[in-house]
C-alpha cells in the first residue's frame, strides 16, 4: 500500500486510485477493497484506510457505497461451479465414513443434518425446526420440519431420523465420530415430527456435535451409498469414485432452492496444479491455495484468495504405541525443536497463529491461556533426544506437510538425530499410512468446540486417536467437561487437558493455519464457517454467480 510520502503516479499503480466510482477502480484495488469489507473491517475504518491513500472523503463514501452494492448484490440464478479439491476422500457417500474435504463437500451437497453450524459456529434449526435440551442436558428433544422431502420424493419423518442417527450407536457402529455421542442412550420417537435423544449422562454439546459433518440424515434403510437418497439441495447426476461427482439443484428442495444449476466436484492432488487450473480458468473454485501462492493469486485478474481464521492445522504425529514414539523422551525432544515462527512465516505465509503442541487455539471459546508456550529450545532437545538413545528416524508426508517436516529436519540435524522424509503418495494416504507407521503428518479442521474437537483426536477409545496416546485422566476430563454446564468449572477443565496433551502426547503442532482457499473473482455468497475448507464446505447451497 502506497504511504502519504509517495507520489499519485506511485498511488494509481500500486495503491488505491482517485476514482471516485467502485467499478472505474481497477481491479486490483476492487479487490483489496472487497476483501476487506468481506473480513469486517468496520466502515470507521474502512473510510481511514482510504483516506490514508489520499482519497477523498467524498470518493471514500463513493468507493464503500460502490463495493457495499457488489458484496449486497441481489443472487442471480443459474450457471455451474467446477469445484476442485484437494483430496476426493472415500469412495463411498456413506456421512458415517466420511473422513476428508472431498467427502464432507459431498455430504453438504447431498443431504442435511438436524442441525447446522453458521459462521460463529451457534448451532441453527436446519431439519429440525426447533430444538431444545432439559436444565441438565440429560435429554433433548427435537421437533422436525413437516414439509421436507427426500429426492425420490418421500416425505422424511421421526423414523428416518432415528434410524439416521442410531447408525452411530452401540459397539457394532463403523462411524467415525460414535465417541461424540457416547452418551446417548437412546433416539426416541415421540410423534411423526418428534424425536427425544436420552442421555446417560449430560452432554451440552450435543446440538453443535449434531451440526458437524457426519450426522447427516439418510432414508431409513439406504444401503446403496453410490446413488443415496438425500434431503439437500442438490441431486445426484453422475458419480465416478475417485474422479468426480455431478449433482444438479434440487428443484423441490424444502428451502428456497439454490442458485447454482449444476455443481461438479473433482480432486487434483498437487497443489500448483491445483491453482494453475483456477488461474487458467479450467475450473471456479479451489480448496488448499498455498499460502506462499496468495500474492500470486490476488494479482491475477479473475481470481481471488478466500482466507478465513481458524484452529485448523497440520501435525506431526509420532504413534506412542511402537518406536519411535514410545519413547516420552523423543517425543518430548521434537517438541522442544519446534521453531514456530519461522514455520508460521515460511510454511504458511504468516496467514495463521502459533501452535502448542495442543489442538484448542484463541479460536476456541475454552482456549486457555494458562498453558505455557512451549518455545524452541536446542539444548533441553538435545537433552531429551539423547537420553532417548535415538539417532535416526524416519517420517512419511505426503502433499502437505512438507515444509513444516523439513524445518523440522534441518533443527534436528543441529541436535544430533537423522530424521529422513519419506515422501509418499496422496491417493490412499489415509487408509495406508495414516495410523499405521510410525511417524507420519496429519490434517485437521477445527470442531465447534474444545470437547467435540478433543473427544475425536483424544479420548482413549477414539478412532482418530492418531497417535494412540492413551490416559485414563483425559478420558475422565473429557466426560466430566462434557456434562458441565458451568462455563468456568467447564474451562478450568480444558486448561487441564490442554496441558496433559501438550506435555504427554504423541502430536507435535508447531502452528494453526487459516483457512485458504482459491475462487473466482465473481462468485459470491461464500460463507465463513472455519470449520473447514471452502467456508466449512457449506458454500453449495448459497454461492451464486455475481456479474
Amino acid at each position: 500500500m502506497a504511504n502519504d510520502s509517495q507520489n499519485h503516479q506511485k498511488d494509481s499503480e500500486d495503491g488505491i486510485s482517485g476514482e471516485s466510482r467502485f467499478e472505474d477502480a481497477p481491479s486490483h484495488q476492487q479487490k483489496d477493497l472487497l476483501s476487506k469489507l468481506r473480513a469486517g473491517m468496520p466502515r470507521r475504518e474502512f473510510l481511514g484506510y482510504l483516506a490514508a491513500s489520499g482519497v477523498t472523503a467524498v470518493a471514500a463514501e463513493n468507493l464503500l457505497f460502490g463495493a457495499g452494492k457488489v458484496l449486497a448484490a441481489t443472487p442471480a440464478s443459474g450457471g455451474a461451479i467446477r469445484c476442485a479439491l484437494s483430496d476426493y476422500g472415500t469412495d463411498t457417500m456413506d456421512p458415517q465414513l466420511f473422513s476428508s474435504t472431498g467427502d464432507f463437500t459431498r455430504g453438504r451437497v447431498h443431504y442435511n443434518g438436524l442441525v447446522q453450524l453458521n459462521d460463529e459456529l451457534i448451532p441453527q434449526p436446519e431439519l429440525a425446526e426447533e430444538f431444545e435440551a432439559n436444565a441438565d442436558a440429560t435429554k433433548w428433544k427435537f421437533k422436525l420440519r413437516k414439509n421436507v422431502k427426500f429426492h425420490d420424493g418421500s416425505p422424511m419423518t421421526a423414523d428416518d431420523v432415528i434410524w439416521s442417527l442410531n447408525r452411530h450407536l452401540g459397539p457394532d457402529s463403523k462411524s467415525k465420530v460414535k465417541v461424540l455421542v457416547s452418551a446417548v442412550k437412546e433416539w426416541r420417537k415421540v410423534d411423526s415430527h418428534t424425536v427425544e435423544a436420552n442421555l446417560e449422562s449430560p452432554n451440552a454439546d450435543l446440538a453443535s456435535v449434531l451440526g458437524t459433518f457426519h450426522f447427516k440424515i439418510l432414508k431409513a434403510g439406504e444401503t446403496n451409498f453410490r446413488d443415496p437418497v438425500g434431503t439437500g439441495p442438490y441431486r445426484l447426476s453422475e458419480y465416478k469414485p475417485g474422479i468426480r461427482s455431478v449433482h444438479l439443484r434440487n428443484e423441490d428442495y424444502w428451502r428456497e432452492p439454490a442458485k447454482l444449476e449444476q455443481i461438479e466436484l473433482s480432486a487434483i492432488s498437487d497443489d500448483a496444479a491445483r491453482m494453475n487450473a483456477l488461474i487458467a480458468g479450467d475450473v471456479d473454485m479451489m480448496s488448499g491455495l498455498d499460502a506462499k501462492a496468495v500474492p500470486m493469486v490476488e494479482k491475477t485478474d479473475g481470481v481471488t484468495a478466500w482466507s478465513v481464521p481458524s484452529g485448523s492445522y497440520t501435525c506431526v504425529v509420532c504413534m506412542t504405541n511402537t518406536a519411535p514414539g514410545s519413547n516420552p523422551d523423543f517425543v518430548l525432544g521434537l517438541k522442544h525443536l519446534q521453531n514456530r515462527e519461522r514455520v508460521l512465516s515460511f510454511a504458511q505465509g504468516g496467514l495463521g497463529t502459533l501452535g502448542n503442541d495442543q489442538p484448542i487455539n484463541q479460536s476456541y471459546a475454552d482456549h486457555s491461556a494458562d498453558v505455557v508456550q512451549r518455545a524452541y529450545d536446542l539444548d533441553k532437545a538435545k537433552f531429551h533426544l539423547k537420553k532417548s538413545g535415538i539417532t535416526q528416524a524416519q517420517i512419511q508426508v505426503p502433499n502437505f506437510g512438507g515444509e513444516m517436516v523439513l524445518l523440522l529436519r534441518q533443527e534436528a540435524q543441529k541436535a544430533g538425530l537423522d530424521l529422513q522424509i519419506q515422501k509418499v503418495p496422496s491417493d490412499g494416504y489415509w487408509s495406508s499410512v495414516w495410523m499405521k507407521t510410525p511417524m507420519h503428518v496429519s490434517d485437521w479442521f477445527m470442531r465447534p468446540t474444545a470437547n467435540i474437537m478433543m473427544s475425536l483426536a483424544f479420548a482413549p477409545d477414539a478412532k482418530w486417536n492418531e497417535s494412540q496416546w492413551i490416559s485414563e485422566r483425559m478420558g475422565g476430563l473429557l466426560k466430566e467437561a462434557q456434562a458441565t454446564t458451568d462455563p468456568g468449572k467447564r474451562k478450568e477443565l480444558h486448561r487441564e487437558m490442554q496441558q496433559l496433551v501438550a506435555d504427554e502426547s504423541g502430536i507435535l503442532i508447531p502452528t494453526h493455519r487459516n483457512l485458504v482457499d482459491g475462487l473466482s473473482s465473481k462468485i459470491r455468497g461464500m460463507t465463513r464457517n472455519p470449520l473447514g475448507s471452502l467456508g466449512g464446505c457449506e458454500w453449495p447451497e448459497f454461492v451464486w454467480w455475481g456479474a
